[in-house]
Formats: C-alpha cells, sequence, structure tokens
C-alpha cells in the first residue's frame, strides 16, 4: 500500500539532476521556493518567494527522481532537497520524502532548521541524512547575517540529537563576517558534543549570485567581499574539525 499521497503540492523553484556538493555521491536536487531568512550572502534570493515557484505535486517529482534512480545508487547517491528553505512547506516535504523512500532513493534535507520545533521533529525521522546550515552559533553575528534569532535552528539541532538523526553541518565562511577563528573556535566546542553529527562542511562565499540581487533590485551588502583563499577554507575547517 502507498504511504505516501502523490497528489499533494507545493511550490517548487528549480531542480538539478547532477548535484555533485549536495550530500554523498550525485545528487537530484529539488529546490523548494520560499525562505523567510535573509542572509546577507544567499546565492538564491529569486528562491525567497514560495509563490513565485512552479506548483507541482509529489507524483510529478517523484516520477522524475526514478528515472535516475539507478544512475544515483551507482554513485552512493540520492535526492537532496533544498531551497529556498524546504521545512517552511512541512506537508509537502514529508510526502516527497515518504515517497523517496518508499521507492528506495536515499533522501538529503538541506535546511537551516529556522522552523517549530514540531515541524522538525515531524519531518528528521523522514530523511536519511540532515545537512543543517549553521550560519553562525553566536546569536548577534546569526541576528546580523539572517535577520532572524537563532533560537529555532538551536533547537533543530537539539531535536536532531534526541532523534540521533545523521547529520551534517554546513558553514559557510566569508571573509571579515564568519571568519574569526575565536568565533570558528566557540563553534567547534559547542557542536563537539552532538554525537549524531558526522560531518562538518565550510562552503566558501562566492560571488556567483551577485547579478540575482541586482535584477532583482534588492541590496546585497557584500559586493567588496572577496571569495575565501584555499587556505582561509582550509584552516577554517581544520578548527571546526578540531577544535
Amino acid at each position: 500500500m502507498q504511504s505516501y499521497d502523490p497528489t499533494k503540492t507545493g511550490y517548487v523553484h528549480s531542480t538539478y539532476s547532477g548535484g555533485m556538493v549536495d550530500g554523498p555521491g550525485i545528487r537530484y536536487v529539488v529546490f523548494f521556493a520560499g525562505c523567510t531568512l535573509r542572509c546577507k550572502y544567499c546565492h538564491n534570493p529569486d528562491t525567497w518567494q514560495a509563490k513565485r515557484g512552479t506548483r507541482m505535486s509529489v507524483e510529478e517529482l517523484v516520477s522524475e527522481i526514478v528515472e535516475y534512480k539507478s544512475y544515483y545508487a551507482r554513485s552512493g547517491g540520492g535526492v537532496t532537497i533544498s531551497g529556498g528553505e524546504p521545512m517552511e512547506q512541512p506537508g509537502f516535504l514529508a510526502e516527497l520524502l515518504k515517497a523517496c523512500r518508499e521507492n528506495g532513493v536515499h533522501t538529503a534535507l538541506d535546511t537551516a532548521g529556522n522552523v517549530a520545533p514540531s515541524t522538525a521533529g515531524r519531518i528528521f525521522p523522514l530523511t536519511d541524512l540532515l545537512m543543517l546550515d549553521i550560519k553562525s552559533c553566536n546569536p548577534d553575528i546569526y541576528l546580523d547575517i539572517t535577520g532572524k534569532r537563532i533560537g529555532r535552528t538551536l533547537e533543530a539541532l537539539e531535536i536532531a540529537r534526541s532523534l540521533n538523526t545523521r547529520t551534517w553541518i554546513r558553514f559557510v565562511l566569508v571573509p571579515g563576517l564568519t571568519d574569526d577563528p575565536k568565533e570558528l573556535t566557540e563553534m567547534s566546542n559547542f557542536l563537539r558534543p552532538y554525537e549524531n553529527i558526522e560531518k562538518i562542511e565550510v562552503l566558501p562565499f562566492h560571488k556567483e549570485g551577485e547579478y540575482k540581487w541586482e535584477s532583482l533590485v534588492i541590496p546585497y551588502t557584500l559586493l567588496n567581499t572577496l571569495p575565501p583563499t584555499p587556505e582561509q577554507v582550509r584552516e577554517a575547517q581544520r578548527i571546526l574539525s578540531d577544535g
């Protein structure tokens, strides 16, 4: 018996069938539309408004995903659901995750975790891998980056620990904003007790999304910020991984 509702619909910004940096293996990436965070370095501000996306059903998405199933399976990959913020459409997300599981497709959920604890508790057991994007563990820096308070992200992290959800932490290194060694050390110390965290990924800030801010007429404050050097990325990775 089918465990999911194939008619459930939601707003999808886009899909991509060759993701190489979106979890293990080669991934089919579904970008949900809609996000309430306003991160200074967001490279997808075009995903912020949910209704600018395309309304799709679970059935439509799964039919596309299953076409590539054997291809992804050979690489140890699967589907990554990203955004935007996928957890802002929890009903649609839950049905899609259940559909992937029923069809034997590995799932990864890429989220900032800025949702009600009840939503996190409902969704996390449905995914094979949680990729939690933590902008900073410092409440003031987090607020400056996102325009929101850090509480719900930390609650999501705690819920993932209580459920023993397999978790990767993703962290964007932005020179002059998130690269202070002291803050990185404090973040490493904060995350160390979480035994469900398998990996911390440092993602370098890049300039590829700047044109989107201009086209959407949204003020962009990082025009003069350069991407970190490979050495800076390696040092941040060392600190976060080793403390």
